[in-house]
């Protein structure tokens, strides 16, 4: 980035050496202070229209010509002005090329994170649900077992009470067991 920023800034600085040397060159080069001239004379022609226009001054059928010192000197001028201006557009456009490729750059990295979080995302909820699927197995082995556990204690705690009598009715004999000997068959 520092790097690009002073490439920019040396070549504006080269850009008006060359400028003043383009100056120079139309006022000694006879083919180049022709094209100056014409330059010169269609933007003096432009400017006297556009005045009369915005002003509202009467408009003029003739408009005097430039002197021919003075043409050269300004369409040398503006070859120097629209260079600089040229150079420096340049520059900015290639800025603005080179910022929107990074800025591409970063959003297609941005992209590709999203969709592997995406992915990540995905492959988490995936494994939630199986746990979760896992979890209801276990909850409904739990509520089983819980059940199995109170039916066993309840059995447990009718035949510890002695006798079985719940099941006296049934067409099943179940015979009395007493699990502790009483004190009065005890011999002596």
């Amino acid at each position: 980035m520092a790097t690009v920023k002073l490439a920019t800034l040396v070549i504006r600085t080269l850009a008006k050496p060359i400028s003043a040397q383009i100056k120079n060159q139309a006022k000694q080069h006879e083919t180049f202070r022709s094209i100056c001239i014409s330059l010169a004379q269609r933007m003096h022609v432009g400017e006297i229209k556009l005045r009369t226009n915005i002003l509202g001054e009467p408009a003029r059928q003739h408009v005097k010509p430039l002197s021919e010192t003075r043409a050269i000197e300004n369409g040398a001028n503006a070859l120097a002005e629209g260079f600089l201006f040229s150079v420096a557009a340049l520059l900015i456009i290639g800025e603005t090329w080179r910022s929107s490729r990074s800025q591409s750059k970063q959003r297609g990295d941005v992209n590709e994170r999203i969709e592997e979080l995406s992915t990540n995302v995905a492959s988490l909820t995936e494994r939630l649900e199986r746990i979760q699927e896992s979890l209801g197995d276990v909850e409904s082995e739990r509520a089983r077992n819980n059940e199995l556990a109170r039916i066993v204690e309840r059995v447990v705690e009718i035949g510890l009470r002695g006798g079985w009598a719940e099941f006296e009715d049934t067409p099943l004999k179940i015979p009395r067991v007493e699990l502790a000997p009483t004190t009065s068959r005890v011999s002596p």
